[in-house]
C-alpha cells in the first residue's frame, strides 16, 4: 500500500456527468489522502495506516509540525489512486502490474475509510474506480509518502 498525504488548505474531487463536472466532496483545512493498494494488505495494515494518518503531527502554527489532523479539527479527503503503484523503470508506459485489481482493492479502500471514520467524523471520499478531477491548495507545501 502506498499513501501520499498532502496537507491542504482545501481540496475537492469532481466526476464527469452529462451536464459537466459535479463536485462530490470538498474539504477545508486538513489532509488529502491518495491511496493505492498492491493487494494482499491485511486488516492490520489498514488499521496501522488509519492510525498513522489520524495521528501524524503535520500541522501547527506557521506551518509547523506539532499537531495532528484530529487535534486541529481538520478534515480528510480520501481518494483511491492505483497509479501510485505504477512501475516506471522500463519503457515509456507505466506498468500497473504491482497495483491490485479493482475487485481486490475496493474492499481495502472501503475498510481504510471505515477505520478512519470510526475515530474521526470528518472523513470524506472520492468515488472508487471513477475518473476524477482532484483539486487542492497544498499548505506548505507539505507532502508525505507512506509505504506499508
Amino acid at each position: 500500500m502506498r499513501v501520499v498525504l498532502q496537507r491542504v488548505r482545501e481540496a475537492g474531487v469532481s466526476i464527469g456527468g452529462s451536464a459537466g463536472d459535479v463536485e462530490i466532496a470538498r474539504i477545508g483545512p486538513g489532509l488529502l489522502v491518495l491511496v493505492g493498494f498492491a493487494g494482499g494488505e491485511l486488516d492490520e495494515d489498514l488499521a496501522w495506516v488509519a492510525e498513522k494518518v489520524l495521528g501524524l503531527r503535520v500541522f501547527g502554527p506557521s506551518g509547523g509540525f506539532d499537531r495532528s489532523v484530529m487535534e486541529i479539527g481538520g478534515e480528510i479527503l480520501v481518494v483511491s489512486q492505483f497509479t501510485l503503484l505504477a512501475g516506471l523503470q522500463k519503457g515509456r508506459r507505466p506498468d500497473f502490474a504491482a497495483a491490485a485489481a479493482a475487485d481486490a482493492a475496493r474492499p481495502l479502500y472501503e475498510g481504510l475509510v471505515s477505520r478512519m471514520r470510526e475515530r474521526h467524523p470528518a472523513v470524506f471520499e472520492g468515488r472508487f474506480g471513477a475518473e476524477m478531477r482532484v483539486r487542492l491548495v497544498n499548505d506548505g507545501p507539505a507532502t508525505f509518502v507512506l509505504d506499508r
